[in-house]
This record gives C-alpha cells, structure tokens and sequence, in this order.
C-alpha cells in the first residue's frame, strides 16, 4: 500500500490491485487552515456517511466497499477539477458574493435578500478544486478551456442539483435541512463514464435541525461550522485575513475542549438520526 497524498481530512493511498484506499483520520480543518486538534469519531463517521449516502443515491459511484470503521476502498478515477456546489439556501459565502456582486448567476427580482431564506430554486454554483483555496468558477470558462465537454458540465450540474433534492427529502424526513453541498466526479480511465467520487458527509454539506431554522439569523449547523463561528469569535479569522494579504497562514489555535465535545456530538447526531443507525 503506498501513500499517494495526504489531505487536509483524508489520507489516501494505492493499492497493489489499483483500488484507491480513503482513510478517513478526525483531522478537521476551517477556512482552509488545517487545526492541529482531532474530534473524535469524526472519521469514522464521515465515512459510514458517504456509505450511507452512496448505498441510497441511486448514482453510479467510485465505491466498492468500507473496511473497517473509517477506511473506504475506491476505484481508481480521473478526478475531473471542479467542486459542483449546489445551493439551496442564501447563506454562508454566498452573502458576501452576493453583496460584492461577484456571483455567477442572477437571483430572481422577487427573491428577498434575507440571511437563511430559501432560494426559489437550488443553484448549481461550482469552485474550483484545490487543496489551498476554492475559488467560484463559471462551468463554461471549464468547457471553453477544454477541461469539460459541454455534454459532461450539463451531466454533472443536473445530477449535482438532482442529487441535492434527494438528500435533502432524505434529510427532511430525519428532522434537518441541508442548505448547501458539495459533489466531487471523476471519470472511469477505463470507460471514460463519469462517476460520483469522494464522500459525502458533513464535512461537504451545511447541515441545520428543521425545528431550530429561521430565516434572518445564523442557524444552529450540525456540521464543521460551529469551528468556524467559534474561530470568528476568538478573532482568529481576522488573523487567517491578515496573514493571507502577506500570502501566509497563521499557526491554528488548539480548539476548546467544549467545542471539541460539540462538534464530535453533533456529527453523531446527524449521521444516527439521518441514517437510523448507531455508532
């Protein structure tokens, strides 16, 4: 077995037969600074997610199986470069964009502006992929830079925008809402058909409780965004943008006991009440 990359979250190596093996370690990362403190059973739970989520999708997939608690064995793919973010709610980055004017798309006239108000329709509103920073990207700048086919961007944003509605009656129906998330394709070397790769679990989604939600305010997340509010409360984000105008990244803060507790707890929650499982 040899180490191919080691992530920001995920450890990946090859496997004498060409399989891909994904370990998922309780590394947690925000803002694209990577903490040195670990959340329990985030890994393990990260990864019985996407094979949750891959089992119920009804989408051809890389998955072949997990092994073990946090390990999944893949099949090899030619990872396309583009993270297809669809979004269903007016939240998160998508609020400063949207106020700077930077956004690749038109909201409706009638569409009310509010922090957490649902969209009329889910947006397909595709990133870059990079390790460092993912930057907005319109899918035609890809087709006319020959990294997608025209056929291939429709493929991927009628099944990311697809695929969104379905995780999100699976995750009504447990008591959540998913406001926004992240899909990752690759294609098959072999046939050249295009595969769902990576995982699926709250690390590429923005989880909030149904009973909990109100438009106009900042939501309870049962995801990675309670590190990130409590980074914004230390200040720590205003040293993460400072740092970054000197093309530099700051040392992490070690993350409070009590934040630590929370975020691994929440995980749980949501994968047990969303798959009707136990870890």
């Amino acid at each position: 077995m040899k180490l191919l990359r080691q992530g920001k979250v995920k450890d990946i190596y090859e496997l004498e037969n060409g399989n891909i093996l994904l370990y998922f370690s309780n590394r947690i990362s925000a803002f694209d600074i990577q903490m040195t403190t670990a959340i329990p059973k985030k890994g393990e739970v990260l990864c019985k997610f996407g094979e949750y989520w891959f089992n119920n999708l009804e989408t051809k997939h890389h998955m072949v199986r997990v092994q073990d608690r946090d390990k999944m064995v893949v099949k090899r793919l030619d990872i396309i470069p583009i993270e297809c973010v669809v979004r269903g709610y007016f939240y998160g980055s998508l609020i400063c964009r949207y106020n700077k004017g930077k956004t690749n798309f038109l909201l409706p006239t009638t569409f009310q502006p509010i922090k957490a108000a649902k969209l009329p329709e889910p947006l397909f509103d595709p990133t870059t992929k990079s390790e460092e920073h993912d930057i907005p990207i319109n899918g035609e700048d890809m087709v006319s830079g020959g990294v997608l086919l025209k056929k291939e961007l429709d493929f991927m944003k009628q099944t990311s925008i697809g695929l969104y509605k379905k995780m999100s009656r699976i995750a009504e129906s447990a008591g959540f809402i998913i406001a926004d998330v992240k899909f990752e394709f690759g294609r098959d070397p072999k046939t050249g058909e295009i595969l769902l790769s990576d995982s699926l679990g709250p690390d590429e989604y923005r989880l909030w409780l149904r009973s909990d939600y109100q438009p106009g305010k900042t939501q309870q997340s049962y995801d990675k965004q309670l590190l990130r509010d409590w980074l914004i409360k230390i200040g720590f984000k205003d040293t993460i943008d400072k740092f970054a105008s000197q093309g530099k990244k700051p040392e992490p803060p070690v993350i409070a006991p009590d934040i630590v507790a929370k975020i691994s707890e929440r995980y749980l929650i949501a994968y047990e009440k969303i798959t009707g499982k136990k870890l």
